[in-house]
């Protein structure tokens, strides 16, 4: 028994001492393994950074395009855009540009094969965003009542074509203009965009359709196709961007709404702090206040000359003025005889239209998102020379024949809390005395249209408006038109970012 006891103690004292030994060598290898996966990390980290550095060497040509083309639409992301400001024009106002979306960031979760196969893909022009270019959609509708039919709307003493898009437009419910948009870079040098607009009535038309380039450099650009003249201020936006519902009557009796062509446009910013932008542009005259001709040579040319800049941090400007010259050649248009009768008459000549264009923003230290106002004001002035053939059957004689018009509106909106704006717009034409050298059987007018409107918005987002507008119309000698309008428009896809 007393042999046993010594035996037992020593038996439990080396137990601890032969399991602590095996401790220290599991210990041991653990601290071994995890030595081995901290070198496996460290290594896969280090490649995983060089593949981080080449995407951004392959995708930095990407990136100097996207900055080179400063109206270049930004694509909405599917999984929900968020707000991000475009930068504006070097020298321009800044707070000039609008809030565009960009496409949420995603986690980084590919496989490191893909991560490096997509910016190699893109920076040689066959990525995916070749095939696939940015999309928009713009829906619009809504209803107008107005106590005048607009089917015999006329402006008094401005003699238009056929089928001119004036007036309110239809009564009661109707589908205003869908606006089908496409925008891609086509390589390092050049990029694209289209717009297609289908009207109330199922007609499909063309409004821009053009190539652009991106890398001239020295503050130029070149674009080639169909696209919206850069003359005054309101002509080269589209429609949905207008702060009213429609153009103002010097736009539709002098422009014919707005003016597009099929040409060239060259621009030059100039590369100094101040901003200061030049446009030439040349095309076919192929709408009023030209018309399309067979010939060689150029139908329309152009010149533009904008400025403008910062007052302090509140206050942003922009000022210019364009000069448009069209050809007609038996270009039809209606008038009205001495009875008010309407009369078909051919037009040969030229027309000249000279645009002052104005713009004076504020925003309470250049931030415009709760609160800030717009005032817009154009000058437009016309001058037409040339021949007037009365009898369109052929057996009429060419008289000589020539006017000079005039025409200004002037607009203020005031946006009163974050998503609500009000507006008001004045507006009055002068049709001038037209100069027959025959007995055409055609007359002139003394009397002067104009137009008031007051309207409301509601902007739930950038994507999204509902407005309110009331106008009365004085376009036509005798009783005024009451219109009111409600309009919505929803924008669907990619969204660029609007001009100043």
């Amino acid at each position: 028994m007393h042999k046993l006891l010594p035996a037992s103690l020593a038996l439990a004292l080396s137990y601890p001492v032969g399991a602590m030994a095996d401790t220290s060598s599991d210990v041991r290898a653990l601290q071994k393994e995890m030595k081995v996966m901290r070198a496996d990390y460290e290594a896969r980290l280090k490649a995983l950074e060089q593949r981080v550095k080449a995407a951004e060497a392959a995708a930095a040509p990407a990136a100097t395009r996207a900055a080179s083309a400063a109206d270049a639409p930004t694509a909405a992301g599917a999984a929900g855009p968020t707000a991000a400001t475009a930068a504006p024009v070097a020298g321009a106002p800044s707070w000039s540009t609008a809030t565009v979306a960009a496409p949420t960031a995603a986690p980084v979760a590919a496989p490191a094969a893909a991560s490096v196969a997509a910016p190699v893909a893109a920076a040689s022009g066959g990525g995916a965003s070749s095939f696939n270019p940015a999309l928009s959609l713009i829906l619009s509708g809504g209803y107008t009542r107005t106590s005048r039919d607009p089917a015999d709307y006329r402006i008094t003493g401005f003699p238009l074509p056929p089928g001119a898009e004036i007036g309110p437009g239809t009564r009661g419910f109707s589908l205003g203009e869908t606006e089908l948009g496409f925008s891609a870079s086509v390589d390092p040098w050049f990029r694209g965009a289209a717009n297609i607009s289908v009207a109330a009535d199922n007609s499909v038309s063309i409004e821009e359709a053009f190539v652009e380039t991106t890398a001239l450099g020295k503050g130029f650009s070149l674009k080639g196709g169909r696209f919206f003249s850069g003359v005054g201020y309101l002509n080269p936006q589209h429609s949905h961007t207008w702060d009213f519902i429609d153009a103002p009557l010097a736009y539709q009796a002098m422009l014919g709404t707005q003016y597009g062509d099929d040409g060239v446009q060259l621009k030059w910013i100039a590369p100094i702090d101040h901003y200061v932008e030049l446009g030439l542009e040349m095309g076919r005259g192929l709408t009023f206040p030209g018309s399309d001709k067979d010939s060689n040579g150029a139908g329309m040319y152009a010149l533009t000359v904008h400025t403008g800049g910062d007052i302090g941090i509140s206050n942003t400007w922009r000022a210019g003025i364009s000069m448009l010259n069209a050809k007609a050649s038996a270009q039809e248009l209606l008038w009205t005889d001495a009875v008010g009768l309407p009369v078909a008459s051919l037009f040969t000549g030229n027309s000249r239209v000279w645009v002052l264009d104005g713009v004076w923003k504020w925003a309470p230290n250049g931030n415009a998102t709760r609160t800030n106002f717009k005032l817009q004001g154009e000058y437009l002035r016309s001058e037409r020379s040339g021949s007037m053939v009365t009898a369109i059957d052929g057996t009429g004689v060419p008289s000589p024949y020539g006017v000079t018009q005039s025409g200004w509106y002037l607009q203020g909106v005031y946006q009163f809390m974050p998503n609500w704006r009000v507006g008001l717009r004045t507006e009055r034409l002068d049709p001038g005395t037209p100069s027959f050298g025959l007995d055409t059987g055609l007359v002139g007018s003394n009397y002067r249209p104009s137009k008031n409107s007051v309207m409301i918005d509601y902007n739930p987002s950038e994507f999204s408006r509902i407005r309110l507008q009331f106008a009365q119309d004085r376009a036509r000698d005798g009783k005024p038109d009451n219109q009111i309008s409600l309009q919505y428009q929803m924008s669907l896809g990619a969204h660029g970012a609007h001009s100043y």
